[in-house]
This record gives C-alpha cells, sequence and structure tokens, in this order.
C-alpha cells in the first residue's frame, strides 16, 4: 500500500519527474521539536509541481514525498557521506536551514536512532517507489530519462556566492546520462535568454547519482533552477510574511516556453533508443 505522504503518478512516456523536495508536511511527532514550522518547511523547492505539472500532457510519470525535506531529505545519500565534500550543505536529516539557522530546539536533533527510523519510514518507500518505476519502463523502453527537478532561492551566501544561474544542469560530472543528452539539454537553454549552467554549483544529488546509469539505459540529470523565473523574490533575507510568494503564471511563462522543449527533448532521447 502506498503512503498517504507518497504520490506516484504513472505514465506510459519513458521519462520520470522526480519531485523529492516540494513536500511541506511535517509529522507530529517531529513538528514539536522544531523551532518554527515555517522554518521547517522555508526551503521547500516551492511551486515546483505546479511548473512541471505539463508533464502530466507527456505522459510522464512523477513521484513526489508530500513531506518536508526537514524531516528527512530524500535527495542526500542516506550514508550520510556529503555530496559535496568541503562545500555547505544540509544533512540527511537537515539540522540547519540553506542559511545556517538551527531547525530544532535544543536536545531535539535527530539522534542515530532517529535518522534510522526515518531513513526506513520515508527515505527507503520514496526510493522504492522510484526503482520500480524504472524497472516497469525499461521493460518497454531500451531507454529511460529520469528528471530530477528543483529550485531554489538565487542568492543563498553560504551555499554559493552571487547570483545562481536560472538553469543549473546536473550531469555528475557528465557521468549519470548520456552526453548527447546533456548537449540538447543545453542547447535549449543556451537558445534562451536566460543564464545556464552544467555541472556548477549543483552537479545532481543522490537520486542522480544513485540512478543514472547509461550503460543500463537509465539516463539522469538534475535541473535546479533559481526560483526568480517563476515567482518575486524578495530582496533580502525570507520572512514569514513575505515567504513563499505566490506562483505568478505570466513571469513563468518565458520559463515554462523552455522547460516545455527540453522535457520534449528527454522523450525524443529516449524514444532514439533500440527496442530492449
Amino acid at each position: 500500500m502506498t503512503p498517504s505522504w507518497l504520490e506516484v503518478r504513472q505514465g506510459a512516456a519513458p521519462l520520470i519527474v522526480s519531485l523529492p523536495h516540494t513536500g511541506t508536511d511535517l509529522p507530529e511527532d517531529i513538528e514539536t521539536g522544531l523551532v518554527s514550522p515555517w522554518l521547517a518547511r522555508r526551503d521547500a523547492d516551492w511551486w515546483v509541481d505546479r511548473l512541471y505539472a505539463f508533464a502530466e500532457d507527456l505522459d510522464a510519470t512523477f513521484v513526489r514525498t508530500t513531506l518536508s525535506r526537514s524531516v528527512i531529505d530524500v535527495n542526500r545519500d542516506p550514508s550520510g557521506a556529503s555530496l559535496y565534500p568541503g562545500q555547505a550543505t544540509t544533512e540527511l536529516c537537515p539540522l540547519t536551514t540553506f542559511d545556517g539557522e538551527p531547525l530544532h530546539r535544543p536536545g531535539c536533533a535527530p539522534d542515530a536512532a532517529e535518522i534510522s527510523r526515518r531513513t526506513a519510514l520515508y527515505f527507503a518507500p520514496y526510493h522504492a517507489a522510484l526503482e520500480a518505476q524504472i524497472v516497469r519502463l525499461r521493460a518497454r523502453y531500451s531507454r529511460v530519462v529520469l528528471y530530477d527537478a528543483h529550485s531554489i532561492r538565487s542568492r543563498i551566501p553560504r551555499l554559493f556566492e552571487g547570483e545562481l544561474a536560472q538553469f543549473n544542469i546536473g550531469v555528475n560530472g557528465g557521468v549519470s546520462c548520456d552526453g548527447a543528452l546533456t548537449a540538447a539539454v543545453a542547447e535549449l537553454c543556451a537558445a534562451s535568454s536566460f543564464s545556464w549552467v552544467v555541472d556548477g554549483r549543483f552537479k545532481g544529488g543522490w537520486t542522480t547519482r544513485r540512478y543514472g546509469r547509461p550503460s543500463d539505459g537509465v539516463h539522469a540529470l538534475q535541473m535546479e533552477l533559481a526560483c526568480r523565473g517563476y515567482m518575486d523574490e524578495p530582496d533580502g533575507p525570507p520572512t514569514p510574511g513575505a515567504w513563499p510568494p505566490a506562483f505568478e503564471a505570466a513571469r513563468a511563462a518565458p520559463l515554462l516556453a523552455v522547460l516545455r522543449p527540453i522535457l520534449e527533448a528527454c522523450l525524443a532521447f529516449a524514444s532514439s533508443g533500440s527496442a530492449p
């Protein structure tokens, strides 16, 4: 039985859109130990599930957790190893926000036993669902594209200098997908009016690195979008009265004019493979 916090929409096309950070739910037993529910939800990938809703028209598969990443981050290495050694990041069960603020009240931070509990209860089912969809689609297609959809504030000094590019394509140094797919996505970004980069600050999280196996017909890439492309980011740090801003359809339209061709390019790449 699928847990209530796990959403899976099965499509027939060889494209999976994973949404690991759009959730905001906080289980009551965890919420009581947090400094602030708002703080625990602040670093969500706000409105990304709404932004990519068009992919249902492409008959893509969606896998999404409704849980806040502050409960457990399903895009982190379950061993606890950092994906970006030497750089600031957040943990499997985050202790701080992106800006370094403590998430838990004194004495309430998750210990090893609690992290193991959350891993078994939340992390494992999410990835079991992803793996099941990959297996299902690989039985039908020789190539499947796993598109890991994210967004983040444009300026977070603790994580990166200056303003983030609008499109941040992560392919783990070219390992997680075929170079032809990376080139096709990069060309669409380059033809737009937006800034873009491949394997810049964000090279792909656990999902991209774990499942991207081109030799096995699974091509994974992460797309980290700067939030300014679809909502009005405040100039200063987020505050409860101003964050998150509303989704702005008019602002998002130029971004969507690039995102849709990107997903269509992913489908074209997957469909160009020979039959299994």
